[in-house]
């Protein structure tokens, strides 16, 4: 059996349209890709996923609680390699939005922060943990996407 690439594709704070945009892809690209990626962990194409070694993780979103930090770190712990993608995981906005509300506002949705036990301030992935590669947009942009999985399936020689 050929060697593949082993991804996972995870999500956080986010609107999840990169997710979408990703499975968009997956309509040109499903023949090809299968022959190259194990996808281990991908919640939006199977419903029994393994975190384990990774080769590369893919992770969409910002960082808005301990809950999310605490994932993010096991992912990173799991990975090879991560990259961020989207615009909330490389910035943090349009997630972090809130983190620029002005005083009488923030007043207004503590209440909800502290219910949620979510953080005054939304993060970026690399203000948690090491990011390798980033796919900015919102939602990603598509050729920079493909550019950056072609990247690592050199580096792991799964395509020359």
């Amino acid at each position: 059996m050929a060697k593949k690439l082993r991804i996972g594709w995870f999500t956080f704070t986010c609107c999840e349209d990169s997710s979408i945009m990703f499975l968009e892809m997956m309509n040109k690209s499903y023949f090809q890709w299968k022959e190259l990626l194990d996808f281990r962990y991908c919640k939006m194409l199977k419903s029994k996923n393994v975190l384990d070694q990774l080769d590369v993780a893919f992770v969409e979103g910002a960082i808005s609680s301990d809950r999310e930090k605490e994932r993010l770190i096991l992912i990173r712990s799991k990975a090879k390699y991560l990259v961020a993608i989207g615009s909330c995981a490389c910035t943090g906005y349009p997630s972090a939005q809130r983190n620029d509300f002005p005083e009488n506002i923030k007043v207004k949705i503590e209440p909800f922060l502290k219910k949620w036990n979510l953080y005054e301030k939304v993060l970026p992935l690399d203000k948690v943990v090491k990011v390798d590669d980033k796919v900015d947009g919102c939602p990603m942009v598509e050729p920079v996407f493909v550019k950056v999985l072609d990247k690592y399936l050199k580096e792991f020689k799964i395509i020359s």
